[in-house]
């Protein structure tokens, strides 16, 4: 995770912030639209830091599975990567 470490983790601090403002934001008793458009805005931002970091699962774990020639790596990566998927539905 080396690469990209730096803008995952400014991502993350936007999104820890949104989530402070939401806070205020119900707190202030926000008209609920706003709210539920902010918590929208965090949703999406999330989902890009989990595609990110799972693009580099991919290009650097599974992939390096599957070139090491390791059977055992590669069943255990790929298993991995489904029971990953299968908690995300």
């Amino acid at each position: 995770m080396t690469d990209h470490d730096p803008k995952l983790l400014n991502r993350l601090r936007r999104i820890e912030g949104q989530v402070r403002g939401i806070s205020r934001m119900v707190e202030e008793g926000r008209y609920c639209v706003d709210i539920l458009t902010q918590l929208q805005a965090i949703r999406a931002a999330l989902g890009k830091v989990e595609g990110a970091i799972l693009q580099d699962h991919l290009n650097k774990c599974i992939e390096g599975a599957i070139t090491s020639g390791d059977t055992a790596d590669q069943r255990a990566k790929v298993n991995e990567l489904i029971q990953l998927l299968e908690r995300s539905r």
